[in-house]
């Protein structure tokens, strides 16, 4: 007997007339994946549903789940912050993660955020991939590894491909960086400090790139799925 696999996707429950508006409602609803049996809500990508420019992070984090609403905690403080000393407007831009649901394990009385499963993305990523379609930014920074990977392949590396612009059918001009939560969990105020420099420097690129057109990019093979 084959086994069922737990994990099945999110493509049954995704709306056959496709907006932001029925994507977001029907995300409310769905079971695409085991994570929002232990979550409070779905949190579904918010902002300018015209953006230029769209952020993507791993998944809704505990601030998040509790007001529905992606990056509303002091990580997307920190973005807005950083995205506005790049010469980016916080107000145009369309923020979302690669999973819906928050993860969590408890410590104590807190909740505390893991990673999601291989699957669980795998699960969650048509919801992602119509926000795409819907929004149709021509730049898209993924924040963190695990959105990198998630959308640019296994084998992209932020460690070695940070800051700079890659070719990818997600958008015209793509870049990943660090996940502003990285920079929060620096170990003291120089370092903290020194990170935050360099992540502005990061959207600085796509700030520049979107003012001057697209320059020449490392090329990145990541068919989207």
């Amino acid at each position: 007997m084959t086994r069922r696999n737990p994990f099945p996707t999110a493509l049954p429950f995704l709306p056959e007339k496709r907006s932001l508006r029925t994507l977001r409602q029907a995300a409310a609803e769905c079971q695409g994946c085991d994570l929002y049996r232990n979550a409070t809500q779905t949190v579904f990508g918010d902002g300018d549903p015209h953006a230029e420019l769209m952020f993507v992070g791993e998944q809704p984090g505990n601030d998040e789940d509790l007001q529905g609403k992606p990056f509303v905690g002091p990580s997307g403080r920190l973005l807005r912050k950083a995205a506005a000393e790049a010469g980016l407007d916080p107000d145009r831009i369309y923020i979302t993660n690669v999973v819906k649901h928050f993860r969590w394990e408890p410590r104590g009385k807190r909740r505390i955020h893991k990673k999601p499963s291989e699957a669980q993305m795998a699960a969650c990523l048509p919801w992602l991939h119509a926000e795409i379609e819907q929004v149709r930014p021509r730049g898209l920074v993924c924040l963190g590894a695990t959105a990198a990977q998630a959308l640019l392949g296994k084998d992209f590396r932020v460690s070695r491909q940070r800051g700079e612009l890659v070719t990818s059918p997600l958008a015209e001009l793509v870049l990943a960086t660090v996940h502003p939560s990285a920079i929060l969990r620096a170990p003291d105020d120089e370092t903290r400090a020194l990170e935050t420099r360099r992540f502005v420097e990061d959207l600085t690129v796509m700030a520049r790139a979107l003012r001057r057109g697209r320059p020449r990019a490392a090329e990145v093979h990541a068919p989207l799925r």
